[in-house]
């Protein structure tokens, strides 16, 4: 008797449950954009380091120019990466620039623009206000300062920040190593000769893509053919990695070989039946260490399952929760059937209008359809026995234009 389905929500917890944070290591700064931190990093340094100047002109004292128009003497200048290291008496003005620092004194800048110049006589046209044009010490931030959590991905100006903040170095967690193994007599890599019962793989190239785009390393095997002691041999290859990805094989067809070569293996199996379509037969088997998430071979399935399962779980071993990709409520485009004891991701297209998203199922869910697939732009998710809906009615959709990892 077969095993009974279990929920999405079921297979997600067992999947994520069985992963832990991975080891941290240090990179540099410069290869730190996409990372996920392992610890917060201090700032090292003040920001500006001192008072400095927002614009190019003249530093003041606001009180020796009470009105305009106001001649003040020139005594100097302060460039960026230079100083006056005197204070300002009455009556002087320095020249700064940009990013100069302001002379002892000093508490306001007047822009070149309301200025006039006539050798070391300097006119001040508008009257400063105290502050003006100044970017105070520690503007930016201070030293000691932590702006980043732990578990956060690095974009590339949390890194430009970094750097500011003078850390060549930063903690992340290590890249999770995903191996990738096809299997099926069926199957031809893209641009071999394509027999006449044999079909182009598409779902490893697919799968090693969404890995390195969330973060981990892809190892992406060989087509393993239907042989037991081949696919034996790549799957004790593939338990070196932090996690095992097969493609097809799973069910229990006489040449549907995973299964067996995982428990020849030592594997214990977690679950392999679930209720969602598409990617019913989908399964998690674990040996000490070594995990491995057995997806469909249909590729719509694949990459379904892939968003729902494997990105959690590499999630998990970046520190992160490995929560289910979250949805977002539309408007039915038109009327959908009943639905059956399986959640449904329907791949639909999402239109924004000002009235709200609104989704339209396509008319084609074949779960070998790739076609179909890359002209969606969401998921419309439908639990097991939703009613029958009608064009207008609110649904949950999972929008994915928003995804990472360019899904």
């Amino acid at each position: 008797m077969a095993s009974p389905l279990l929920s999405v929500r079921d297979a997600h917890a067992r999947v994520i449950a069985a992963f832990d944070a991975l080891p941290a290591e240090m990179v540099s700064v410069a290869d730190a954009a996409g990372r996920v931190l392992a610890q917060s990093p201090q700032a090292r340094l003040t920001q500006p380091p001192a008072d400095l100047s927002a614009m190019d002109g003249y530093a003041v004292r606001v009180e020796d120019v009470p009105a305009a128009p106001t001649t003040l003497t020139l005594v100097g200048q302060a460039p960026a990466g230079g100083s006056y290291d005197h204070a300002l008496k009455p009556g002087e003005t320095v020249r700064i620039f940009t990013g100069g620092p302001l002379p002892m004194g000093a508490d306001a800048i007047v822009i070149q623009e309301d200025t006039k110049a006539d050798g070391n006589k300097i006119t001040i046209l508008e009257a400063p206000i105290i502050g003006r044009h100044i970017r105070k010490a520690g503007l930016d931030f201070t030293a000691g300062d932590r702006p980043f959590a732990v578990g956060r991905t690095l974009t590339t100006r949390d890194v430009a920040l970094a750097a500011a903040m003078n850390l060549p170095w930063l903690s992340v967690h290590r890249k999770p190593r995903v191996a990738i193994l096809s299997t099926g007599d069926e199957l031809v890599m893209p641009g071999e000769p394509v027999g006449r019962n044999q079909i182009v793989s598409s779902s490893g190239i697919a799968v090693a893509a969404l890995v390195r785009a969330w973060g981990g390393e892809p190892t992406l095997f060989d087509i393993a053919r239907d042989d037991a002691a081949l696919i034996q041999d790549r799957i004790a290859a593939g338990a070196q990695h932090d996690l095992l990805i097969t493609l097809g094989g799973a069910s229990v067809g006489d040449h549907d070989l995973v299964q067996a070569a995982l428990k020849a293996q030592g594997f214990a199996m977690d679950f392999w039946r679930i209720a969602m379509r598409p990617g019913k037969p989908m399964m998690f088997a674990a040996r000490d260490r070594a995990r491995v998430l057995g997806l469909p071979g249909n590729p719509v399935s694949t990459m379904v399952c892939a968003l729902l399962f494997l990105k959690p779980a590499i999630d998990r071993m970046l520190g992160q929760p490995g929560d289910l990709v979250t949805t977002q409520p539309a408007r039915l485009a038109i009327d959908v059937k009943a639905n059956d004891i399986r959640e449904d991701y329907v791949r639909s297209k999402l239109t924004r209008t000002d009235a709200g998203l609104v989704v339209m199922p396509h008319a084609l869910q074949d779960s070998s359809m790739l076609s179909v697939l890359a002209w969606s732009s969401a998921l419309l998710v439908r639990p097991p026995h939703d009613p029958a809906r009608t064009a207008g009615d609110t649904v949950q959709v999972i929008d994915l234009s928003v995804l990472p990892g360019a899904y």
